[in-house]
């Protein structure tokens, strides 16, 4: 009987927690600094890549781009960059372009990660140049979907699933 007690006794307090009732208000966060908000133009710098070349923003008109914001220390951009890299090997050619940014301190150690990885979709660094173009959204990994217009189609902070990022093809 005290189970059955119990089971009521959590039905009523999660009803009258979705009803607003008792308990504290939480109240809504502002949204994260810098992170691009859907509908809007979302422009690409041209910037010199980690492992040398260029990506010249030019090239990407009209092409589906996901954007990667990343470090070699963050342990949840650990998690997502193999299903970044499996989905631009996967889509590289059906269109999809990715741009990887890195954010760490020293390029050498964004360089040195990837290669023992074996990542190789395009990345950059974050320098202050770009950085004045194209700010650094806040938090890690944050991961924008530039569509062909231009606009942002997506924009997710945070860690994302194998399944989250291959699903982000369905932009193309």
């Amino acid at each position: 009987m005290a189970g059955l007690d119990r089971r009521h006794w959590c039905r009523g307090v999660g009803a009258a927690l979705a009803l607003g009732m008792g308990g504290p208000r939480v109240l809504a966060t502002e949204p994260l600094k810098n992170v691009p908000v859907l509908g809007s133009m979302l422009r690409l710098p041209d910037l010199p890549l980690l492992e040398g070349g260029e990506f010249k923003a030019s090239s990407a008109q009209g092409q589906v781009v996901v954007v990667y914001w990343w470090a070699s220390w963050c342990p949840f951009c650990a998690q997502v960059t193999p299903a970044v890299q499996a989905l631009w090997r996967a889509q590289r050619e059906h269109g999809l372009r990715v741009l990887g940014l890195s954010i760490d301190k020293d390029p050498a150690a964004a360089k040195a990660y990837r290669a023992r990885r074996g990542y190789d979709f395009p990345c950059g660094w974050v320098t202050p140049a770009v950085e004045a173009q194209l700010p650094k959204p806040q938090g890690l990994p944050v991961t924008v979907v530039r569509g062909r217009d231009g606009r942002v189609v997506a924009a997710e902070t945070g860690q994302l699933f194998p399944e989250d990022v291959e699903q982000l093809a369905r932009f193309l």
